[in-house]
């Protein structure tokens, strides 16, 4: 509660700043001139309408009309930088002058190309991508609509360079070049969303149906972020505010035929004299999926329902938005146990009077359904924040305060269906401040702090990770400058974390009891974790199509609670885990190198890294005094947290060709590698778990902007994805297997529907996948290493067959 009564204090110190001194340099900021200008087609000079330009420091954006013109009233004084974005244009980003008067004019180019994409991740400011010598990838709404995804990862999983550690279709957890769980930061529109990031079966929280773009920073975050950015960061940002005078909102559905997947989402929007607001409410249901191997996999549905919104105010002093957001999600855990006969999956029930737990076959009928049994898991996330920018005279101030509260259950026990097995709360009180300086000889220079405070407290029957308290905080500056072709950028960071872990005792029936009674579960401890960490890169344009990029990152991350302290049974995972709390924190220097060439035919990118890590933590199985592997008391495998020095080498290529004046026609090709290895260790420790496989991506896709009457932005397309086979795995005590490769063959079709006036009356994509229902296992399924099949031969459980994905988006306008 205190945490709550804080962060309102926070708001209103932050909103009262103007009301108690108007004559402040905020509210004396002084208002520019109307900022006017005319946005053509650079190929015929006709108008462009309904472009959007965004000047995303400011959270300011209107719409051309249809003559190409647009306008703003009411922008501050200064130099920001502004985005000009229309479909099937390539986007243009300049920075601009507001108080020159000056009426500004775009040109746009048609094409598809990333130049003048606009990145806000991994940088100080919003800064254009080609300038930015981080390696940096944005998948819009555009391709998310595309898309038929079950979670807000899997939305975004075939970015080159990003996989997914996967729990069934209901649970993902991103990974970055071979690194994921905690060495990845995600931000939920730029503050830390913080869960139970620990778990590699615990989900990210977020509304997939909020997100308008993601981010994927793929390198050391740690500068601007701290801690647990040592892999990168993962960026979900919501739609930009309303244009000025304008109410809108939208209906949205969806169904897959695989799983029987049923979402919706429905938004209201708008911006009045500068009280802007957004609001959305959406949800999922989804029953067993199925595969060719193992027919419906028992336990696999899911179901949400979320919501979440902002209200605030944008005036010539900056903005000021509280924002809300609640992730509510049931989720079946499957344990893949089997009928050592017919191979059917089973259910456990409790037998008579005796409490005796076995397994009943499930029928094709039984698996027909919606309904989750056990295990599974309950997660609620509640968010509630504030982001605040106000402009000064030749300098700026954000800051972003949000309280968090996580609860997560685990149900285990067939005999007590709603007995919660474990029962995690997590509540998080985290800050960023960032003071802009003003600029000076060309040097743009960000001073700014960081931190987070926690408590997290066990309320379930059963124990995995003590309670425990965690206090962070950084300090860092950043700063970059331009020298003609070149952009420069880097900057320092220093960190502290302590963690609080307390002691809990348990007596003969496995209940708390007052130390020191009773058999010691969790040993109380402290940890305290220092670090510096920093970054130096350049972004160097040899010509209009050739960008060439260098940076030097040393990241850090401190332990979490799970690799420190865990001791019990984790149903999600399968497996007893052991923690040890004098691990030392990660460490890596990273570097990364990369080039960007466009023009009218093609265009290349290519980015290559090496990243050494220090004390890297990993879980392995334990060996037994005889036998192969160790056994807890109730058949699980039991697996202690370890460390050793790794090395990561790998990187991307992209080849999107798309031959002029054929615009609308595009052949494009990625690759991706990652090479992992534990250094001065025998073969079967060599190679580090949980390292996707190779994988190339080809697509042929065509656009048109117009077809005919009544239909706009028409797509198609066809693709294939071969996920080459894993031989490179962590094969002591049989922690991992080789995994086979396998091909995947994937399109979809879509288009806006368009009246006479051309305003769309609704938008549809449908999308198939694995249209070939090929059976296949990824290396980063947890289901791989579930029970045996006896009816078909085969270990573990199988990835999702065949899928057909139809989405229907209706817009709204209201008056």
């Amino acid at each position: 509660m205190k945490h709550i009564v804080l962060m309102a204090g926070l708001l209103a110190a932050s909103g009262g700043i103007l009301a108690q001194n108007p004559a402040s340099p905020v509210a004396g900021r002084p208002v520019a001139a109307p900022v006017t200008g005319h946005v053509v087609d650079q190929a015929t000079g006709e108008a462009v309408p309904a472009a959007t330009v965004l000047f995303p420091d400011l959270r300011q954006v209107t719409a051309t009309g249809a003559d190409g013109t647009f306008r703003f009233t009411n922008l501050p004084r200064g130099r920001f930088l502004m985005q000009v974005r229309s479909l099937g244009y390539t986007t243009v980003a300049r920075t601009v002058d507001t108080g020159s008067g000056q009426p500004l004019e775009v040109a746009l180019s048609p094409a598809a190309t990333e130049i003048g994409q606009v990145v806000v991740t991994g940088v100080s400011a919003s800064t254009e991508m080609r300038r930015s010598p981080i390696p940096t990838t944005v998948v819009d709404r555009a391709q998310l609509n595309q898309t038929a995804s079950t979670n807000v990862i899997d939305a975004i999983a075939h970015t080159p360079g990003l996989a997914q550690i996967t729990t069934g279709v209901g649970i993902s957890k991103p990974l970055i070049r071979g690194l994921g769980a905690n060495r990845v930061i995600t931000l939920n529109n730029g503050t830390r969303q913080e869960g139970q990031q620990w778990g590699d079966e615990h989900g990210i929280e977020i509304d997939e149906a909020a997100i308008d773009r993601a981010e994927i920073i793929k390198g050391p975050g740690s500068l601007l972020y701290g801690s647990d950015g040592l892999a990168g960061v993962v960026n979900f940002l919501a739609p930009d505010p309303v244009e000025e005078g304008k109410i809108i909102g939208s209906v949205a559905t969806n169904y897959q035929t695989n799983n029987g997947l049923l979402g919706y989402s429905a938004m209201n929007a708008g911006n009045l004299n500068g009280l802007n607001w957004l609001a959305r409410n959406s949800g999922k249901l989804a029953g067993n999926y199925q595969n060719p191997y193992d027919g419906r996999v028992f336990n696999s549905g899911f179901r949400e329902l979320n919501g979440n919104g902002y209200v605030g105010l944008n005036k010539s002093w900056g903005y000021s938005h509280l924002t809300l957001s609640t992730f509510n999600q049931r989720v079946g855990l499957v344990e893949g146990d089997r009928d050592t006969v017919t191979g059917q999956f089973l259910k456990p029930v409790v037998r008579g009077n005796s409490g005796e737990i076995t397994g009943e076959p499930q029928s094709a009928d039984d698996l027909r359904t919606y309904a989750l049994q056990v295990p599974r898991q309950q997660i609620n996330h509640l968010r509630i924040g504030t982001e605040n920018n106000f402009i000064f005279n030749q300098s700026r101030l954000t800051l972003n305060v949000s309280w968090q509260q996580n609860l997560r259950r685990e149900f285990g026990n067939p005999a007590d269906f709603n007995e919660e097995s474990l029962f995690f709360q997590l509540r998080t009180l985290d800050y960023t401040l960032r003071y802009f300086l003003p600029e000076m000889q060309g040097w743009n220079t960000t001073l700014g702090t960081s931190g987070m405070q926690q408590r997290n407290v066990n309320k379930g029957v059963e124990f995995l990770i003590p309670a425990y308290r965690l206090l962070d905080g950084g300090v860092f500056a950043v700063t970059k400058k331009t020298f003609g072709p070149l952009d420069l950028s880097g900057g320092l960071r220093y960190d502290l974390r302590r963690i609080q872990a307390d002691n809990l005792y348990l007596d003969a029936q496995e209940r708390p009891v007052p130390a020191p009674r009773g058999e010691e579960k969790f040993p109380g401890f402290v940890s305290t974790f220092r670090n510096v960490s920093g970054s130096v890169g350049g972004a160097f344009s040899a010509s209009e199509k050739l960008v060439l990029k260098a940076n030097a990152a040393r990241g850090f991350r401190a332990p979490n609670i799970a690799e420190l302290g865990s001791n019990g049974i984790h149903e999600g995972t399968i497996r007893y885990e052991i923690g040890d709390p004098r691990l030392k924190a990660e460490t890596s220097f990273q570097l990364d190198a990369g080039a960007s060439y466009e023009t009218q035919h093609v265009s290349l990118r290519a980015d290559a890294f090496r990243n050494r890590i220090q004390n890297y933590i990993f879980p392995r199985r334990l060996a037994a005094a005889a036998g192969p592997d160790s056994l807890s008391a109730a058949g699980d495998p039991v697996f202690v947290y370890g460390q050793g020095d790794a090395r990561l080498l790998g990187g991307e290529i992209s080849v999107d060709i798309h031959p002029h004046p054929l615009d609308w026609l595009h052949f494009e090709n990625s690759f991706s590698m990652v090479r992992a290895t534990e250094l001065n260790q025998p073969d079967s420790l060599r190679f580090l778990p949980f390292i996707p496989a190779d994988r190339l991506q080809s697509e042929v896709r065509v656009n048109f902007r117009k077809a005919g009457t009544h239909l706009a932005n028409l797509y198609a397309r066809a693709g294939l994805e071969h996920t080459f086979a894993q031989g490179r795995f962590f094969s002591a005590f049989s922690t991992e297997t080789r995994t086979p490769g396998y091909t995947l063959i994937n399109a979809g079709l879509g288009a806006d529907v368009v009246n006479q006036r051309a305003k769309t009356l609704f938008s549809i994509y449908l999308t198939g996948t694995n249209l070939f229902d090929v059976g296949y296992q990824s290396h980063l399924s947890r289901l791989k290493y579930a029970a045996f099949n006896p009816a078909n031969g085969r270990n573990g459980v199988f990835n999702m067959g065949r899928n057909v994905s139809v989405k229907l988006l209706v817009p709204l306008a209201f008056k």
